[in-house]
């Protein structure tokens, strides 16, 4: 039996109707098909900031360079036809943070992790992104315990604390110091250092007695104990190598005891946040270590403006190693002409001068991922903020 009998002349147009319909939804499915086969997939970067916590006032200036390079890339044109991506994850700074976001990114398909604020977070990643084939540009963590696995996927823009350990015994012999006393956090960056700075200020030649090494407790209150030790070592230098959040407090007690030599603080305390936590006074003879900031910079100057009129603030600490990682990523990526991460990886490990131009030190990395002379300079605090040291 025929349908077309059985429906009668309503129901052969409405046989019509549904077979134009049907004609009609599939050209739009092709027409939606082509479309999504046109619109190519972005390139993603990944990175882990401390977003969350004590240290998010450092993570989020260092958030808004990743966008400010990726958005310049996109407007570019993107790589390689494709737009380019950051995601973030929050490592808080914290080692379990940090696995928990790495394994993230890496479901996520990242071609590199541009991220690494923090050391004590840092390391604990390096495992699963080498595991993925995933190449790390670490804009600020710079602990050796970072090379220790010897990776050829792993490349520093920030030195390392073997090189800020040399930079701060020629500190000292600037300061004039005679005895210094070297206190730590017990994280990754700040043990090292300290360890480091004690073997070449032991050296007979250094010119400075050392007179111990304590530790504070991170998210204690007050470290009277540390500051009673340094009083009776007649320290007229102590050396913290740990975190601005610590180091705020160690600087209130020493202040409170009527400490009266000076203090020198490594690259993750000299942070402006720091100086919100204590008043002026309490920042008399506080001095700094500092990677390159973008204020101290002849040649960041049209870039921080541009980050200022962005963001509406001056960028801080890490923000231009934070931006390079990301055009350099993008670079490596252009010249490898491809994502897979191994021809990146090689890319960024071939990078010379003439390829990118990096605002916050040498484009150019030596074959254990350190980047070749990196700076890092001497601040003071004065009147609530840090200026270049005379």
């Amino acid at each position: 039996m025929k349908i077309s009998r059985v429906l009668g002349g309503a129901g052969r147009r409405m046989l019509a109707a549904v077979a134009v319909l049907a004609v009609a939804t599939g050209t739009l499915a092709a027409c939606d098909k082509t479309a999504e086969t046109d619109e190519k997939p972005p390139i993603r970067l990944g990175a882990l900031l401390p977003l969350s916590g004590y240290f998010a006032p450092t993570g989020q200036p260092m958030a808004d360079a990743y966008n400010m390079a990726v958005k310049e890339a996109n407007e570019a044109g993107g790589v390689l036809g494709r737009p380019v991506e950051i995601v973030f994850g929050d490592d808080a700074c914290d080692p379990a943070a940090a696995v928990a976001g790495a394994n993230e990114l890496v479901g996520k398909d990242i071609t590199v992790s541009v991220g690494g604020g923090c050391s004590v977070a840092a390391v604990p990643s390096l495992k699963i992104f080498h595991a993925a084939g995933i190449p790390m540009i670490i804009p600020a963590a710079n602990s050796t315990d970072l090379l220790a696995p010897g990776y050829n996927s792993v490349f520093l823009l920030a030195g390392t604390t073997k090189l800020e350990a040399k930079r701060s015994i020629e500190v000292m012999a600037e300061l004039g110091t005679r005895r210094v006393a070297i206190v730590d956090d017990g994280t990754s960056f700040s043990d090292t250092l300290a360890s480091e700075t004690t073997t070449f200020v032991q050296q007979a030649d250094s010119g400075t007695t050392f007179t111990g090494r304590q530790r504070v407790s991170q998210g204690a209150t007050s470290y009277p104990r540390v500051v009673a030790t340094v009083l009776q070592q007649r320290a007229d230098l102590v050396f913290y190598t740990g975190y601005y959040a610590e180091a705020a407090k160690l600087v209130r007690d020493l202040h409170t005891a009527h400490y009266t030599g000076k203090i020198l603080l490594a690259d993750a305390g000299t942070d402006p946040a720091l100086l919100k936590q204590i008043t002026p006074a309490e920042g008399n003879n506080l001095y700094g270590l500092s990677l390159p900031v973008a204020q101290f910079m002849p040649q960041a100057s049209a870039w921080a403006a541009k980050y200022r009129a962005a963001y509406g603030r001056e960028p801080g600490p890490f923000t231009m190693q934070s931006y390079d990682a990301a055009r350099l990523a993008i670079n490596a990526i252009a010249r490898a002409g491809t994502t897979d991460r191994e021809a990146v990886r090689k890319a960024i490990a071939d990078t010379k001068p003439g390829d990118v131009q990096l605002l916050s030190g040498p484009s150019e990395f030596r074959r254990d991922g350190t980047q070749v002379n990196p700076s890092f300079l001497l601040l003071r605090a004065r009147n609530g903020a840090f200026a270049l040291a005379d």
